[in-house]
């Protein structure tokens, strides 16, 4: 069972090295994660490495039996890096290039910058991958820096030349014929910088894939560099944040152990349901793989506008629970809090007060516990809730009938209400094997492709209930609307028409007492039964027998009691 954290010795002297390897093995520390922010110090200069001090820690941390899980500090190129190669700096999707002075700041298109990133890769394979301390390698930090430079351009025109093949064919997924979009060369295609007025949807989500693909081809070639001088595992860390550009069930299939951050930003049992849905999401991405927290809080929760102290026992409680939910082990940022630096006032396992301190002493708590104990095989679960990032980028497009659509909030709230009625849940992408799950649910899952709703189809005609809520089905993987009706491919399975799409300003009571808020539907039955109708008599939650399965349909939202009594109705 892995403890520990993000340990920075190069922000101390050499005396504190000591200090720290002592207070670790009080606390039970076994991993610590070294390096992440380390490349201004390993190389100070262009191809001029200084390992000493590395060195001197990775032997200090050996002799205390602490292993080390060793980043690649690409995350953040150094100062000379930036001024050698401004054009590796990022552009924002208004043009303004940024400077160096922050973390994340590099394009990953840029040859530069991806020679570099192999060049210390390869340093630090060479040097440790024979080290008795290095037991993983942790690629890279947090995934996620978009870029609309010309590097981007020139890199996604090729991206879009192996997904579509001809300029004709990318001009009918992408709709091209509104607003004269019409492209007669590849070289006219740029990435979706600001416009005048709204973007082009699917021009938006392709770019969205393309840089998901773009960041893993550069975690691949370190990877595979990493690979090539020892056995470890090789993973990185996925922050658990709608704005990053990652496809997780592909970037789940390269790494050797599926790694989080998670930082909830919820007191109690809102912050529990925040770690249980992390946690299977990690858990189901990592699809019979080990997972891994790589960091949270310590102590602390982060909201946008202040840090809260987490009550005294929560932080043990919380990181129990992630254990329980089949981490191979709970990691933190950071170790020792930075005295200075933009993130000073992140809280630390030994905090600005030392170890003579609740924080210190809740960590010691929990490193003896775990100590004592083996990674858990959590409950197998029989019901599975839908995930599909590309499903929730394309709710992000702006030009929706009403702002609020929001797919990782119906997750989140369908996966609440199972977690609170005791339901093990797993998540899966809309292409997987299902037949095993008693019930499916699909919240808010606007695009769906041909071979997902026949896999879907085949799943409830073969006995299984599935449950679909409002705007679901709606698009084809390029964001065209489905002609005929909503929800589009669903409707046959469904056994449903929706004529017209109604955003609600008040809430509206159905006929079942419930309350249906935001969303509503003229819904027409096409084989289905009307469960719940709106106070005009109209169909707002329908059920329809297809084969040997039931599929739900709701069409409102429904708030965490409305739904658990559908759900309950269903049998899920």
């Amino acid at each position: 069972m892995y403890f520990g954290g993000d340990y920075n010795p190069e922000q101390w002297p050499e005396d504190v090295w000591l200090e720290d390897v002592r207070l670790m093995r009080e606390a039970k520390v076994n991993l610590a994660t070294v390096g992440v922010f380390s490349w201004g110090r390993l190389e100070p200069a262009e191809g001029m490495h200084d390992f000493g001090w590395l060195d001197r820690v990775m032997d200090l941390l050996h002799d205390n039996d602490i292993q080390v899980n060793l980043a690649t500090p690409t995350a953040s190129p150094p100062p000379w890096f930036g001024l050698a190669h401004p054009d590796a700096m990022p552009v924002r999707a208004d043009g303004t290039r940024l400077t160096h002075g922050s973390r994340d700041t590099y394009c990953v298109n840029v040859p530069a910058y991806r020679a570099a990133s192999r060049r210390i890769a390869t340093a630090l394979a060479e040097r440790y991958g024979a080290h008795p301390a290095t037991v993983m390698w942790h690629v890279h930090n947090e995934y996620g820096t978009t870029c609309y430079c010309d590097h981007c351009a020139a890199a996604f025109r090729d991206w879009l030349r192996d997904r579509h093949k001809s300029l004709d064919a990318l001009n009918d997924a992408w709709s091209t014929a509104f607003w004269s979009q019409h492209y007669s060369a590849w070289e006219q295609i740029m990435p979706p910088r600001v416009t005048q007025y709204r973007s082009n949807p699917a021009h938006l989500l392709d770019y969205r894939r393309f840089c998901s693909d773009a960041l893993l081809a550069h975690y691949r070639e370190q990877r595979d560099i990493l690979r090539a001088h020892g056995p470890q595992p090789v993973t990185t860390n996925y922050v658990m944040a709608g704005w990053t550009p990652l496809d997780h069930w592909k970037w789940s299939a390269e790494v050797d152990l599926v790694g989080i951050d998670h930082y909830t930003d919820q007191p109690g049992d809102d912050g529990l349901a925040q770690v249980a849905l992390a946690s299977d999401l990690a858990r189901s991405w990592a699809r019979g793989k080990p997972w891994l927290l790589m960091e949270q809080g310590v102590a602390a929760m982060y909201t946008p506008e202040r840090t809260l102290a987490l009550e005294p026992g929560e932080h043990v409680r919380r990181s129990l629970d992630y254990v329980a939910r089949g981490a191979a082990g709970v990691l933190h940022f950071q170790w020792r809090a930075s005295q200075g630096g933009a993130e000073q006032w992140c809280q630390g396992m030994v905090p600005h007060a030392g170890p003579d301190s609740r924080v210190f002493r809740e960590i010691t708590e929990l490193g003896r516990t775990l100590s004592s104990l083996a990674p858990a095989e959590p409950e197998a679960a029989e019901v599975a809730i839908l995930w599909d990032d590309e499903a929730a980028w394309a709710l992000q497009n702006p030009a929706l009938p009403t702002a609020g659509l929001d797919f990782r909030a119906s997750v989140e709230q369908a996966h609440r209400v199972l977690w609170q009625r005791g339901i093990a849940t797993d998540f899966v992408h809309p292409s997987h094997d299902i037949s095993r799950y008693r019930a499916v649910l699909m919240p808010s899952l606007y695009l769906i492709s041909d071979e997902a709703v026949a896999n879907l189809t085949a799943y409830v005609e073969g006995g299984g209930t599935l449950v679909v809520s409002y705007f679901s089905g709606i698009a084809d993987p390029d964001t065209r609307v489905r002609l005929g009706g909503y929800p589009g491919a669903l409707r046959d399975l469904l056994g449903v028409r929706v004529e017209e799409l109604h955003p609600l300003t008040a809430p509206v009571t159905l006929s079942d007492g419930t309350i249906g808020t935001f969303w509503s539907e003229t819904v027409h039955l096409t084989g289905a039964t009307a469960t719940a109708t709106y106070p005009g008599g109209g169909p707002a939650i329908t059920r329809h027998q297809a084969g040997a399965g039931t599929a739900w349909y709701i069409s409102t939202r429904l708030d965490a009691s409305g739904l658990g009594d559908v759900l309950a109705q269903a049998g899920v």
